[in-house]
């Protein structure tokens, strides 16, 4: 358990659907986890399927308010913008983080909202994961201050070279989401970490070992959860059902059956998380399954990361 490492999930989307939009909340939230010990806070991205603050925007705030914390987004989808911009904007987000910044990224959970987003940024749905896999070639590229050209299936430039670059050469470390065979295989090729949410860890584990089995370089482990506490687990259910049926606007059922989730005691969710560290996590991001999100982040710094540090 001391290799592991613990990271939280700011509440972008359930401040917004709350209608609250006041984001020096979420800064300050972020300064609070670094305070408590966290290795890590990350933001999601969703501008109209689940709409929140802009991950990227949010995150150079944080930045620069924050020290030895790392930041990540949880997830990204590059297949909605141009890897030009976007390798700008990691590259220029890394620089203000000082190299703390590890690039989650997506390409988007396949159901009708996020088509729909897709098809309002005229961005063609069916084509987002080969979309999504030459933004990362390309991006790497760009990273590496040389002049670029690129002629892929979407994308095509010449003589390109932005400024400033990130501060490793190899840019920021790039994880990506999926389970599934051919997610697996995506990430073995392209990534430097898997963030994934598997809702047992015997499959956790088993995903795992695809992935090292044909990686191409060491893949970073990683585990997105989301844990609703409270001493009563009856209660604790409850609350989680409430949190997740308001963000999905889908049953609690159908969420759990896809996603890592558990409500209950600090002790159980500590070994619960326990149980995923030993199927291979090495670093678990935590959704706060909650409604006043400053009192959860201190419950959870104070019950349940001694338990895992």
């Amino acid at each position: 358990m001391a290799s592991l490492k613990v990271g939280y999930l700011l509440p972008t989307r359930d401040q917004a659907v709350r209608g609250d939009h006041d984001l020096e909340q979420l800064v300050e939230q972020a300064r609070r986890a670094e305070a408590l010990g966290f290795d890590s806070v990350w933001a999601g991205d969703s501008p109209l399927t689940r709409p929140r603050a802009d991950p990227l925007l949010l995150l150079s705030a944080v930045a620069v308010a924050t020290r030895r914390i790392t930041l990540g987004t949880a997830v990204l989808l590059p297949a909605l913008r141009h890897p030009i911009l976007l390798a700008h904007q990691l590259a220029t987000l890394d620089r203000l983080a000082d190299g703390r910044l590890i690039v989650g990224m997506g390409g988007g959970f396949p159901n009708r909202g996020t088509e729909a987003q897709f098809t309002a940024i005229g961005v063609s749905f069916a084509r987002r994961i080969s979309r999504l896999e030459e933004s990362i070639e390309a991006m790497r590229q760009l990273w590496t201050g040389r002049e670029v050209s690129f002629a892929g299936r979407h994308f095509d430039f010449h003589g390109v070279r932005p400024a400033p670059v990130p501060v490793s050469p190899a840019g920021p470390p790039i994880w990506l989401a999926g389970g599934g065979e051919a997610a697996l295989r995506r990430v073995a090729r392209l990534a430097d970490g898997w963030l994934s949410y598997p809702p047992q860890a015997r499959t956790y584990a088993w995903e795992r070992a695809a992935i090292q089995q044909s990686a191409a370089r060491a893949v970073t482990a990683a585990l997105y959860a989301t844990l609703c506490l409270d001493e009563d687990p009856e209660r604790a259910r409850q609350r989680l059902r409430v949190s997740i049926e308001r963000y999905y606007n889908a049953p609690l059922e159908a969420v759990e059956a896809v996603q890592a989730m558990f409500a209950g005691t600090a002790r159980g969710a500590a070994e619960w998380l326990a149980s995923y560290a030993e199927a291979g996590a090495r670093h678990v991001v935590i959704r706060l399954a909650a409604d006043d999100h400053h009192a959860a982040l201190e419950n959870f710094a104070g019950h349940v990361l001694p338990l895992l540090h």
